[in-house]
């Protein structure tokens, strides 16, 4: 065997091993259980729907691989949109992906939601799905502490 040949052979091998890893746990019963934040700060409806797709395709990976998943989409500035009751594009699309993803969270930023009343004049619903946090941004700080990883579409 050449030197490309042992160069091939050594990059499959350690490419190779994380999968080997990960088959070995799920045989002996271990689940990970790994944590992704989700950071959504524009009203864009294909932003909105990235973070979804993001999530449930993460989800179905990681149940593949006998792992769990956990993940909080955090919306503020006009990504509150996403998780606003009277002008979300994706309400649907948030409640099939809470029944197929057991562990997704939402979090509504409050500093965000108290601006839109104040220059709409009204209150702003959020829908049921979601937890209203007092800032967005200090909610992605927390959940990066509690060792969630950062995404954002």
């Amino acid at each position: 065997m050449d030197r490309r040949g042992i160069f091939r052979a050594m990059a499959a091998t350690l490419l190779a091993a994380p999968f080997a890893a990960r088959k070995v746990a799920a045989a002996e019963g271990e689940k990970k259980t790994h944590r992704l934040a989700i950071h959504v700060d524009q009203n864009d409806v294909d932003v909105m729907k990235l973070a979804m797709n993001n999530t449930r395709n993460a989800f179905e990976l990681y149940k593949e691989w006998g792992e769990e998943l956990a993940v909080e989409i955090v919306c503020y500035s006009q990504g509150l949109h996403m998780l606003r009751d009277d002008t979300s594009p994706v309400k649907e699309e948030i409640k099939s992906t809470r029944a197929k993803v057991p562990n997704l969270a939402f979090g509504a930023c409050n500093n965000t939601k108290r601006a839109m009343e104040r220059t709409e004049g009204k209150t702003i619903p959020i829908i049921q799905e979601a937890v209203v946090v007092p800032a967005g941004v200090v909610r992605l700080v927390e959940l990066q502490e509690q060792g969630f990883k950062y995404l954002k579409p």
